[in-house]
């Protein structure tokens, strides 16, 4: 699901730019072409002058667990070709992680952790608008597809759909990564509950945006042409648009003759 491109941030080299060209000395992000961030500032101080500090061991190891779960599916990863792209050694690998379940399992959780500094904030940060950063992340899907040519599809996504028979026990940490989403999603529908009919649920449609978004990346991946995807999109976008049009509509006129706005 967080396999988000951040228009115009990736870096080739240990320096990136802030805002009003200035030079930021920023950490090697170990996602780069999972993620599509790059560089990113170091994240643990929030101070992008701070020098990056190295990642320790299990850290190396589960962002490489993370990037081959990402670009070859949980089953096809070896554990080897893990530690070998970690570039740690095997014992160390087993010492961290005994099973790759529990290295599966720090992948999710560190799919958590990352939701929002590194998939919503860029985009919340540079979009007011609640429900146009709702859109904004559809977009971010869009350029992920693009630059991959329709390799990548959502991590979580595509996760759920190889574990959730065959690892039952990485049900749990899955639904836990659609529901940060779905909390955030929501959040911006709720921000916005002023423009939207009083009856509107935030969190049905928070669940309407993220199955339109899965199956709208599905399509473009087995098509691989954006024609399903930007129909689903449009589709979604005219319906929400319907309903913020039918509030200003009749939503004064509801409002007073039923005394109250529902919540």
């Amino acid at each position: 699901m967080w396999e988000i491109w951040r228009a115009g941030t990736e870096r080739t080299g240990p320096i990136g730019f802030g805002r009003e060209g200035k030079t930021l000395a920023c950490n090697p992000c170990p996602l780069r072409g999972t993620l599509g961030l790059g560089w990113l500032p170091n994240q643990a101080t929030e101070d992008p002058f701070v020098p990056p500090t190295p990642p320790s061991t299990p850290d190396r190891i589960i962002d490489a667990a993370m990037e081959l779960f990402a670009h070859q599916g949980y089953g096809p990863t070896g554990l080897s070709e893990i530690a070998r792209k970690a570039n740690a050694q095997p014992g160390s690998l087993y010492h961290f992680f005994p099973t790759k379940e529990d290295l599966l399992a720090a992948v999710l959780e560190r799919r958590k952790e990352l939701l929002w500094p590194v998939v919503l904030r860029p985009i919340w940060d540079r979009v007011d608008d609640p429900i146009e950063r709702v859109f904004a992340l559809m977009d971010g899907y869009r350029k992920m597809l693009r630059r991959t040519e329709f390799a990548h599809g959502c991590p979580i996504g595509n996760l759920a759909l190889e574990l959730t028979e065959s690892h039952p026990n990485s049900r749990p940490l899955l639904a836990e990564n659609f529901d940060g989403w779905l909390r955030a999603v929501a959040e911006c529908f709720r921000e916005a509950a002023n423009r939207l009919p009083a009856d509107t649920d935030p969190d049905r449609l928070a669940i309407f945006v993220l199955t339109t978004m899965e199956g709208a990346v599905m399509l473009a991946r087995t098509y691989r042409n954006f024609k399903a995807y930007d129909a689903a999109i449009a589709s979604l976008r005219d319906y929400i648009e319907r309903l913020i049009e039918s509030e200003t509509e009749w939503g004064s006129s509801h409002r007073r003759r039923t005394g109250s706005r529902a919540r």
